[in-house]
């Protein structure tokens, strides 16, 4: 598709240097809170932290969609369609 993030939002779970490391290769900023086991804490944008919990519930509605869930189609391209598809369902009402 041709998109280039400019910011990468993770969980602390996903707090490593390597992690670090891949999203800085793409050019983009990481805003991943820091493991409560790092001795030395990473900064992190707080504010776009907290927005974080948006697209994980946009997820979760798109994922009742039982297509979407289990991925029945086998082409990108007719998944991509079905996500669009459920994703302007979900956000209508």
């Amino acid at each position: 598709m041709g998109l280039k993030p400019r910011h990468v939002l993770a969980d602390a779970a996903y707090d490593s240097d390597a992690i670090r490391t891949w999203v800085g290769q793409l050019k983009a900023r990481a805003c991943i809170r820091p493991n409560p086991t790092r001795k030395r804490k990473k900064r992190y944008d707080r504010q776009r932290y907290k927005h974080r919990n948006v697209i994980e519930r946009f997820f979760r509605l798109i994922k009742q969609c039982r297509r979407v869930a289990t991925r029945y189609e086998k082409k990108a391209s007719n998944f991509a369609a079905f996500v669009w598809l459920a994703a302007g369902i979900t956000t209508c009402g």
